[in-house]
């Protein structure tokens, strides 16, 4: 595996990767991350592997998608680790830059989302999806993948990036993954780590109280009463402050007070002690 932290080596990287002719895959896959790397990005990983000749992964802590107050000074960055997990994993170019080689001296062009990123995490973060977009388009100019794997336990940062991705002509193809959970529900996130014994014992309630949202809706329960019931159990399972849990249509990602048949997404944030938590299901 190629380490590499500035910008020509990169492209150095990128360009020396020879393409099979005689396999029906494409060149280069990307799989986006902020590092403290889990199952769930492992999963992002093998997926890629199966749909690429070549699999290149980023790590970078990007300081402007965390508002004033959020954790980027403390978020995990368990460097050794992660790139003896990417090594066992096969991945042919690891792409670690520092934050002044990503953002460099007089960085002054930023992306402004609209739309899908204004409700829900878009609300209760302001100027997140802006940073996200922000990194996520360089990142796609710098490595220059034919695709790019994201977990859908971000539900709307990825359909954030597929807007993105069309609005800016990148001619990469988006693959969402199926998110992965503990045994006991709980969506893995690097941001668990955060959380106690105790905490940690509490936190798949959100997950179940999303499921049994799901239920009842399907039972044809009215959705205002259905969410005011999942918040209330989620409260009275260890929860704080709730941000949102939204029944939205999973295009649009606007909220919906009846039962549609388009796809339907639940989802939801709440703080487990001082951590954020996030998860969505299907409908």
């Amino acid at each position: 595996m190629q380490i590499v932290e500035t910008l020509d080596l990169l492209r150095s990287a990128v360009g020396d990767l020879e393409p099979d002719n005689k396999l029906a895959l494409p060149k280069l896959a990307l799989v986006p991350t902020m590092g403290a790397l889990h199952e769930g990005h492992l999963t992002l990983v093998r997926e890629a592997k199966k749909m690429a000749q070549n699999v290149a992964v980023s790590i970078f802590v990007n300081p402007t998608q965390f508002g004033p107050n959020e954790d980027l000074d403390a978020y995990p960055r368990p460097r050794d680790n992660d790139i003896a997990l990417l090594k066992k994993e096969g991945v042919d170019i690891l792409w670690a830059p520092r934050v002044e080689e990503v953002y460099r001296k007089g960085w002054a062009t930023r992306v402004k989302m609209t739309g899908l990123s204004d409700e829900h995490d878009g609300a209760a973060r302001p100027g997140h999806f802006d940073g996200v977009a922000l990194i996520v388009a360089k990142l796609f100019n710098q490595v220059q993948p034919n695709i790019a794997l994201f977990g859908e336990k971000d539900f709307q940062q990825l359909a954030v990036i597929r807007r993105m991705a069309i609005d800016l002509d990148f001619n990469i193809e988006i693959i969402g993954v199926p998110t992965v959970r503990d045994a006991d529900g709980l969506a893995l996130s690097s941001r668990n780590t955060y959380l106690s014994k105790d905490e940690r014992a509490n936190a798949p309630a959100l997950y179940a109280a999303l499921q049994q949202l799901r239920t009842d809706i399907l039972s044809g329960a009215n959705i205002a009463k259905a969410i005011e019931k999942a918040k209330l159990s989620v409260k009275s399972s260890g929860f704080g402050a709730i941000d949102y849990i939204s029944v939205i249509d999973a295009m649009t990602l606007h909220h919906l007070n009846i039962k549609q048949d388009a796809p339907m997404r639940i989802i939801a944030a709440a703080f487990m002690g001082k951590t954020r938590l996030i998860d969505n299901i299907g409908v």
